[in-house]
């Protein structure tokens, strides 16, 4: 089978015809059919400082991904053949981290990081569950919501935002999106929002309780801490910059929570597949091919990708 690999930091991604993997007696062979493409991929490709927690290398990226199990190691009794999964890659598993992943056709998982895929839910949505809906769901939840009738703003409508914004909406609350590209506004008003607008300070008089930053460029969190209610809490996800210069005495006086979050668990996934399935959640995916992923990898590091890119496979 034909793999996208990386080798070191500063090269192209390399493509190699590899043996496809055989399980182990407790893993499961996974035949890959979608694959996401995340800002930590690309990211891999140009930062040093990735390099020193995955590996070994060479090392097929891709740790979003979704497919449907081929072959079960003799100790694996609770999935089957044929069964549609996603694979959770925070756990022991680590496609595209620790072990080969999602830019290829097949990879093998242990089934603790397995999650079962709805039957409604596609394989694109499935991937993307992974990691961009765990992570989206994870911001709004780790800090309590979304609750009905709560007031919530979502700062960025990208891969992660979107899905934020929706996941809220559907839970009943009042959602306000700050999102500077213009371009994309009328896609957010569709949503179901209340407000949508270039900053999170253009809705200071709405008295927002939760907020959460997908963007993390820095001005976004000092944005935040500005206008949220008293009480509240502000949850960072995004790291558009690794610092941001906030007003300590804002966050002091409001009595307000600054929360970091980060990736989510397997009963995130299986929640955000539930809100797919039966609930309506269907966020906006931009299909690719296999043989697009080292372009799409370098357009989603610079910036200009839209939307949330998923490789699809036959």
């Amino acid at each position: 089978m034909h793999a996208w690999q990386f080798e070191q930091v500063g090269t192209p991604l390399v493509l190699r015809d590899i043996e496809v993997p055989k399980p182990a007696s407790d893993e499961v062979l996974i035949e890959i059919k979608a694959a996401g493409l995340c800002h930590t991929d690309a990211g891999i490709l140009y930062e040093p400082h990735w390099s020193s927690r995955i590996g070994p290398f060479p090392l097929t990226l891709g740790h979003e991904l979704a497919g449907i199990i081929v072959e079960v190691g003799s100790d694996v009794h609770d999935y089957a053949v044929g069964d549609r999964v996603g694979v959770f890659p925070g756990g022991r598993t680590r496609p595209g981290l620790g072990r080969d992943g999602g830019f290829q056709t097949y990879c093998t998982a242990l089934p603790e990081d397995l999650v079962l895929v709805p039957d409604d839910v596609s394989y694109a949505f499935a991937a993307m569950g992974t990691d961009a809906g765990r992570a989206a769901y994870r911001g709004l939840s780790i800090a309590g919501g979304p609750l009905p009738g709560q007031r919530i703003g979502i700062i960025g409508y990208g891969g992660l935002g979107q899905i934020a914004a929706q996941i809220a909406v559907i839970e009943g609350a009042e959602v306000y999106v700050a999102e500077p590209k213009e371009s994309l506004w009328e896609e957010i008003r569709a949503s179901g929002v209340s407000g949508v607008a270039a900053d999170i300070r253009d809705f200071a008089d709405v008295g927002l309780e939760l907020i959460a930053d997908y963007a993390g460029f820095g001005t976004t969190t000092a944005g935040a801490i500005e206008v949220i209610a008293d009480n509240g809490s502000i949850v960072q996800v995004g790291m558009g910059r690794e610092t941001a210069e906030i007003s300590t005495a804002k966050l002091v006086f409001k009595s307000a929570r600054l929360i970091g979050s980060k990736g989510g668990t397997v009963d995130d996934i299986a929640y955000v597949y539930h809100l797919m399935a039966e609930r309506g959640l269907n966020p906006t995916v931009v299909p690719i091919t296999f043989d697009d992923i080292p372009s799409a990898l370098d357009e989603l590091y610079s910036g200009k990708a839209k939307g949330r890119l998923v490789a699809l496979y036959k």
